[in-house]
């Protein structure tokens, strides 16, 4: 019985990284800033969200990842062979401005967080923009994995930061099982938040990246187990963050009557006084581990996203020549998303939240397409998603379609 538990966390060991690293990058400085907001202006109240949102991450990666094993192949690769190079264009067209959105909030978060500790925007965002750049242009997929693996356990900050802040934690633990009141839901910008919390815990670029991640680890069928328990362990770790996120902030700046958060770095810079110094660096640190950190993957997943979607060879494994497309989209991708935030004045509060909220919305129809795979035989063969998990997957493409949907009329009516 030992010697099969051993055998079995090996497995693990040897499969770990795909689920966890797609899961925790997903707590980026938009996702921080969503869930510090959340906490700010709403309190404990928004904390129901993480158990149900957990699940149909749990849900939505699991397909992914399988799909992955079974094909060997990337999501946008089966949609251009199943759908056509028209729809494959449409979506990875949407899915590079949503991405780009996104990743002009991580550099952000860097010049943000470093500057909590003086290091002006002019020094710090050219220089960590060079460091990412290098690190999938002169590393390859075993050593950048470790980096991401690493980079991944510092999320730890979040949750002993949410400790120190000293919450109430009868009254998270009843927020965490029990729905808001109705009158929460006549408000917009609970609503907004709701359909932000959503589309920044669970985005359409993880499920690109997490299948293109497991196709070139090579994970095989044999190893399926392992994989999946990869997707659930990053799942559980990334929403447990995001709790302790929330509560942080609940526990600190709502509890005062501080809503108002223009940047994520504006929450560590607020914590301080409340929670005391070891709050503030640890809040602060986590918030630069996480920008460096998706500011890696993010234009990793979109160049790999487009290559894979419109044929062209990609992968860190690659030199240059060998994929020229792949390295020039994640060149122009970071030196974008680098130029953009040392712009004077550009609303980068406004932009990061829409960029959170048009997640939300796009969310559905990658689902849409994930279910039409995942349920042909000629595809997956006995792999095919059970009856329980079709109800659950279309579930989630139905709630966060009506939320979005909600959204969209409050905004038009106000």
């Amino acid at each position: 019985m030992l010697r099969r538990w051993r055998t079995r966390f090996l497995l693990f060991l040897a499969v770990l990284g795909p689920g966890f690293i797609t899961a925790n990058v997903d707590n980026d400085p938009n996702g921080i800033l969503t869930y510090s907001q959340a906490g700010a202006q709403f309190g404990y109240s928004l904390l129901w969200t993480i158990i149900p949102i957990t699940l149909a991450l749990i849900i939505v990666q699991e397909m992914c990842a399988r799909m992955g094993v079974v094909t060997g192949k990337g999501l946008s690769d089966l949609i251009r062979e199943e759908f056509g190079l028209r729809m494959t264009f449409i979506i990875m067209v949407l899915l590079v401005i949503v991405n780009f959105g996104n990743i002009i909030g991580e550099f952000a978060g860097i010049a943000g967080s470093l500057q909590l500790f003086h290091l002006s925007k002019y020094i710090a965002v050219p220089v960590c923009a060079l460091l990412v750049w290098l690190l999938a242009v002169r590393g390859d997929y075993k050593s950048v994995e470790k980096v991401f693996l690493t980079a991944s356990v510092f999320y730890i900050a979040y949750i002993i930061t949410g400790v120190l802040s000293g919450p109430s934690w009868r009254e998270a633990m009843t927020a965490t099982v029990k729905l808001p009141s109705r009158a929460l839901w006549a408000q917009h910008d609970y609503v907004y938040m709701v359909v932000g919390v959503i589309g920044t815990t669970i985005a359409p670029w993880m499920q690109f990246y997490l299948q293109s991640s497991v196709v070139e680890k090579g994970v095989s069928v044999k190893n399926y187990a392992a994989m999946r328990l990869d997707v659930i362990v990053g799942s559980i770790f990334t929403d447990v963050v995001a709790w302790f996120i929330i509560v942080a902030c609940a526990a600190t700046l709502w509890a005062h009557g501080m809503g108002n958060i223009a940047m994520p770095a504006d929450a560590a810079e607020a914590m301080k006084p409340l929670a005391g110094s070891y709050a503030f660096l640890l809040f602060a640190f986590g918030l630069f581990n996480a920008s460096f950190f998706a500011a890696s993957v993010l234009p990793l997943s979109t160049a790999y996203t487009v290559c894979e979607g419109l044929g062209f060879e990609s992968g860190i494994d690659k030199g240059f020549r060998q994929a020229p497309f792949f390295y020039w989209l994640y060149t122009l991708l970071i030196a974008g998303g680098a130029a953009v935030v040392l712009i004077p004045n550009f609303p980068l509060v406004q932009f990061s939240i829409f960029s959170q909220t048009l997640n939300g919305v796009l969310l559905p129809i990658v689902i849409v397409f994930m279910l039409l795979l995942i349920n042909r035989k000629d595809l997956m063969g006995k792999y095919v998603n059970a009856r329980w998990f079709n109800v659950a997957a279309w579930l989630t493409a139905i709630i966060v379609s009506g939320l979005s949907l909600i959204y969209m009329v409050q905004l038009i009516r106000h």
